[in-house]
């Protein structure tokens, strides 16, 4: 049995940590800069939007895309540097802007349900006090100790695992509630209106993109809880904080590219216009 308290297990695990933290800056690196080619566009002004909000909206965007790789940015400091620092000073901004990072991809997703439902106000409510909820767990303070440890760098003392899986077994709640309400709307509404029920390729890929984002971000924050549940020492109980953070940005940026970059013909369009009340086709750069 591994006593996973034990000085020399816990010094593996923080060897394992920096590794795993390197290939995760890595794989997040590769993905933020084969997608710099939509954040120039938008900064530009060469993708052009027709709803009003839908610039005002991808601030969120590019928030939790720039957050999270600041906060990589800030771990990989913090393993890395052959000086003495502060490290607590350091993983609590890593903490602040890694759980923001969480939030702000839930929030994405929240925006493209309210457009699904033409900016219905109960839906809008409803999501509202979800969002402020789970900021409330976001901002609960400091969950994390860290020293400084020669010749290792920062290490990670404690954790607080309590607030810490709340957050994301809230984070994963409220993905499922944006999920159910997205299908609700994209599947069961037009067909109980008595609306031609074969979807189009834009309803396809709402419906798909909602089912993909839901099932990543869920099965990589199970594990993530999981691991802090279980508790086994301050390194375990947050080491999957940062591959859950990494999926549920990745996936909901990918999300908000997709939908941005479609290209639809003047007929689907129209269909997609009855069938969700104009607002899914009024979202992005749309031609009807």
């Amino acid at each position: 049995m591994v006593n996973w308290k034990s000085e020399e297990v816990i010094q593996m695990d923080s060897m394992v940590f920096i590794k795993f933290m390197h290939a995760l800056l890595g794989l997040y690196l590769w993905e933020f800069f084969i997608s710099l080619g939509f954040d120039w566009a938008v900064m530009t002004g060469k993708t052009r939007f027709r709803w009003p909000l839908a610039r005002t909206f991808l601030i969120f965007y590019f928030a939790g895309r720039y957050l999270l790789l600041f906060a990589l940015i800030g771990i990989a400091v913090a393993l890395d540097t052959p000086s003495e620092i502060n490290c607590q000073a350091l993983y609590a901004f890593n903490q602040v802007a890694g759980n923001a990072a969480v939030g702000l991809a839930s929030i994405n997703l929240s925006f493209r349900t309210v457009a699904i439902w033409s900016q219905n106000i109960w839906v809008v409510i409803l999501l509202v006090l979800i969002i402020i909820g789970h900021w409330s767990f976001i901002l609960q303070g400091i969950l994390l100790t860290a020293v400084w440890r020669p010749g290792v760098g920062c290490a990670i003392t404690y954790s607080d695992t309590t607030i810490l899986a709340a957050t994301f077994i809230y984070s994963m709640c409220f993905d499922f509630v944006v999920l159910c309400l997205s299908a609700y709307k994209l599947a069961w509404t037009p067909a109980r209106s008595g609306t031609n029920g074969a979807p189009t390729r834009l309803v396809r890929m709402l419906f798909s993109d909602g089912l993909i984002y839901f099932f990543i971000a869920f099965g990589s924050n199970v594990i993530a809880t999981t691991m802090m549940v279980l508790d086994l020492n301050a390194i375990m109980s947050v080491i999957f904080n940062v591959p859950a953070a990494i999926a549920s940005t990745i996936v909901a940026s990918r999300v908000v590219r997709r939908l941005a970059n479609f290209q639809r013909s003047g007929l689907e369009m129209m269909q997609v216009y009855f069938a969700t009340y104009g607002c899914v086709g009024a979202v992005y750069n749309v031609t009807f």
